[in-house]
């Protein structure tokens, strides 16, 4: 798929902006209109190697889940996120999201996304479906509604969690 650039200004900190995206917990905030049913895939969500699994909703694709795993982070200005979809998982995801200082409490965020389908079918499939635009809409909304939670400072709702419960003793599990 051809890559997909938005942007959008934020009135808040650039250091803000990255601390949140940082964080893999807080991607179901403002993606779960088009992504669902995350859950992380280890226990910290912050920083490299973070990740999680979740399902896109897209209409007529059987092979919906996805995940993302933080691989570069440059404080402030730089997160990078990797992972794959599809059917058997080999569709290879990139996506990035560049953060500018435009003044002292605003932030300019570009985000790009791009696939790598592995075989000739998988590109059809995406040409048929028409991905591209699906995928345009869903994180254009989601850049929106990042902006708005990030300068209204709304109600954030539940943060994704790990499957299973919880893996630490001093976490809450009792015997």
């Amino acid at each position: 798929m051809e890559p997909i650039t938005l942007t959008t200004t934020i009135a808040r900190p650039r250091e803000e902006v990255f601390e949140y995206l940082a964080d893999v917990a807080n991607h179901s905030e403002f993606t779960d209109h088009c992504m669902v049913d995350w859950h992380l895939t280890r226990e910290d969500s912050y920083g490299h190697g973070a990740g999680a699994r979740f399902r896109v909703k897209s209409r007529f694709d059987r092979f919906s889940y996805g995940d993302i795993t933080l691989t570069e982070l440059t404080p402030p200005e730089r997160i990078v996120a990797t992972g794959r979809g599809g059917r058997f998982n080999r569709i290879r995801t990139y996506s990035t999201w560049t953060l500018e200082e435009v003044g002292p409490s605003e932030t300019k965020v570009t985000f790009q996304t791009r696939s790598e389908p592995a075989l000739k079918s998988d590109e059809l499939m995406e040409k048929l479906l028409r991905l591209h635009n699906s995928t345009t809409r869903c994180h254009k909304r989601a850049l929106e509604r990042l902006r708005s939670i990030l300068e209204s400072g709304e109600d954030r709702g539940e943060r994704t969690t790990l499957s299973g419960g919880a893996r630490k003793p001093a976490s809450g599990f009792r015997l």
